[in-house]
């Protein structure tokens, strides 16, 4: 059933302002404007709310029965209308983006730490999903930005390359390729090797860099994501490669440097194209690039 609340607007208004043109002007509309809503509402009812006469206008039968129904049925309106404009008021902005787990599980909190004492009174949203889906978030607007992975883009985004991350070497602390701080990939001959699949992006990474190489060594467990791959290094089921800083807070498990070939992958900011960020979210960029930066370089230093 479709209501015409300005039909009613009208039939209260002309009742409590006490004629058709007192209440044109309460509601700045024009004397024929306001007789066409009545007008509209009395045609969909089927009857007549008010009769008109040179000095007065008086409610029909009808429309005594109709007007107290009115009357509540307006003023809870209004009463809802301010409650929702009272809350868009009070309500927390909310800066949401993207960004990839194996980045966001590690890299997040202090970035956000530092966000929030700069911008307190702003909430965030973290939509930690694969390249594919934040690309798509960022493109229809859902996020802001997104901080993923530098690789085909079908929906024309603009791409800010900001880091080179290397892939390491993840095993146990007792574990007898634990002992050196740097090897190359002829060392894990023979390790049972815990493969992350193609939606995380990983093991195709790792199988352009090895090319035919790759089918030298032993692929014996798969997993989806990079936590589960890790859980099991600890324990004691293999040892896996992973991006490095998906592992520096992994427990259970010690990181090594792994080279000849050293495998990496490219980082990148995502934007829609052209778009200027708000500071806000121009803040949370930089304090995100920058601590992934950071523990990038750290990285560095120790396996120098």
């Amino acid at each position: 059933m479709q209501i015409d609340f300005l039909g009613m607007q009208a039939f209260l208004c002309i009742v409590e302002q006490g004629g058709f043109l007192p209440a044109a002007a309460h509601l700045n509309l024009s004397q024929t404007a306001i007789s066409h809503r009545l007008r509209k509402l009395e045609d969909s009812l089927g009857m007549k709310l008010l009769t008109r006469t040179t000095r007065a206008i008086t409610l029909t039968d009808a429309g005594r029965a109709l007007l107290p129904r009115v009357r509540k049925a307006m003023r809870e309106l209004e009463l809802s209308y301010d409650t929702v404009r009272q809350h868009a008021r009070s309500a927390p902005r909310w800066l949401v983006f993207g960004c990839l787990p194996t980045l966001a599980a590690t890299q997040l909190a202090p970035a956000l730490q530092r966000f929030t004492a700069q911008y307190p009174d702003v909430a965030v949203r973290v939509l930690d999903d694969s390249i594919g889906e934040i690309a798509e978030h960022v493109h229809n607007g859902t996020a802001t930005f997104g901080v993923s992975l530098a690789s085909s883009n079908r929906f024309g985004l603009d791409m800010e390359v900001f880091a080179e991350e290397p892939f390491a070497l993840v095993c146990p602390p007792r574990h007898r390729l634990a002992r050196a701080q740097s090897l190359d990939w002829e060392k894990l001959r023979g390790e049972p090797l815990i493969r992350i699949s193609l939606p995380a992006g990983n093991a195709a990474t790792i199988d352009d860099a090895l090319g035919d190489r790759r089918l030298q060594f032993r692929w014996v467990y798969e997993a989806q994501h990079t936590a589960i791959a890790l859980d099991l290094v600890a324990s004691g089921l293999g040892v896996t490669v992973v991006p490095a800083l998906s592992a520096i807070k992994a427990p259970g498990v010690v990181v090594r440097r792994l080279t000849g070939p050293r495998v990496t992958r490219h980082l990148a900011v995502i934007t829609r194209h052209g778009a200027i960020l708000p500071p806000p979210a121009q803040a949370m960029r930089e304090l995100l690039v920058d601590e992934i930066r950071q523990r990038l370089a750290a990285i560095d230093e120790r396996h120098e």
